[in-house]
């Protein structure tokens, strides 16, 4: 019985490990989704001068899950919702902050964008999309550089950790 629960704790440990891994490794891929869904949201508002509510039903088509979820959480909210739309822009945001990888310092960079999002004319706009996708790109450079540091170390550390544990209380 003593080593069922040992087994079960160095397979939990494990299980944190690779879970921490795997959000190291999906933060920057997330990062990349988010740049992709500005550069489409501005080819959007730009060339096809699609009102925002338009333009997010056109990136939700066009994105992969998490991010789809965010802009398809925008696009129902503008229709449903008589809120500000700094509000919706908000608990988007918060939804996708739970549903994805992406950290306080991308939640940060977005939140600043939603602000001025539809306050300016096309040129400003541009300006404000450009702006928030070289923030992205920076915080892109610092989670790849997170990953390539601490990816294996967790997994190893989960496993670590448990046998550790198990020598303690054995």
């Amino acid at each position: 019985m003593v080593w069922l629960g040992a087994l079960m704790l160095i397979a939990t440990t494990t299980w944190i490990g690779f879970e921490w891994s795997s959000r190291l490794a999906n933060r920057p891929k997330h990062i990349r989704q988010v740049k992709n869904a500005l550069q489409i949201l501005e080819a959007e508002m730009m060339y096809s001068q699609l009102p925002l509510q338009e333009a997010f039903h056109a990136i939700k088509k066009q994105t992969p899950f998490p991010i789809h979820a965010f802009f398809d959480r925008l696009y129902k909210n503008m229709h449903q919702e008589s809120k500000d739309f700094k509000v919706v822009w908000g608990n988007s945001l918060d939804e996708l902050m739970d549903i994805s990888c992406l950290g306080k310092n991308e939640k940060e960079i977005l939140l600043q964008f939603g602000q001025t999002l539809g306050q300016h004319d096309f040129n400003q706009q541009q300006k404000h999309i450009y702006l928030a996708r070289s923030h992205l790109e920076r915080e892109l450079e610092n989670a790849n550089d997170q990953y390539e540091k601490y990816g294996r170390m967790a997994k190893s550390l989960g496993v670590l950790c448990g046998l550790f544990i198990v020598l303690l209380l054995l």
